[in-house]
């Protein structure tokens, strides 16, 4: 997982943007991985690729992202994730109240957990037509711990 945010402005933080996806390095291979993330998306109601959800609105879709001490922790039925995230997109996940989440289909072996990662491969990654198109694409509210 790895979050990243447009540039703020003088009326915005920005918009804060989270994208899952497999290394492709699964045991048969990244057709394979591909498969069973497809089929893990549609199972939760999910379709790839043709629509904007907002679970605001769209019901009946089980995940749920806590952001809280800079950490956003993603929890869908066949993930549960967490990762550091930079101040300027916790500020804009609050101002938002959502967070802008992508789930790829297609495999990205350059995106090594704990790894960085350039802006200029992130950007050729999350602005290739393609894997935008083999990506759901979901609104997630931003909860908080309650305490």
């Amino acid at each position: 997982m790895i979050p990243w945010s447009s540039e703020p402005s003088a009326e915005s933080a920005g918009t804060p943007f989270l994208m899952a996806y497999s290394l492709g390095d699964g045991r048969d291979g990244p057709e394979a991985g591909q498969q069973a993330m497809r089929a893990a998306l549609e199972a939760m109601n999910l379709s790839v690729g043709d629509r904007l959800f907002d679970l605001e609105k769209d019901a009946g879709i089980n995940a749920s992202l806590i952001v809280e001490a800079g950490s956003a922790v993603l929890t869908l039925p066949f993930l549960k994730v967490q990762c550091p995230v930079p101040e300027e997109w916790q500020a804009a996940a609050r101002e938002q109240g959502k967070v802008y989440f992508i789930c790829s289909v297609r495999p990205w072996a350059e995106g090594v957990p704990g790894q960085p990662v350039d802006e200029e491969r992130l950007k050729a990654f999350v602005s290739d037509e393609a894997m935008l198109a083999d990506s759901a694409h979901v609104l997630l509210p931003v909860r908080r711990i309650q305490g």
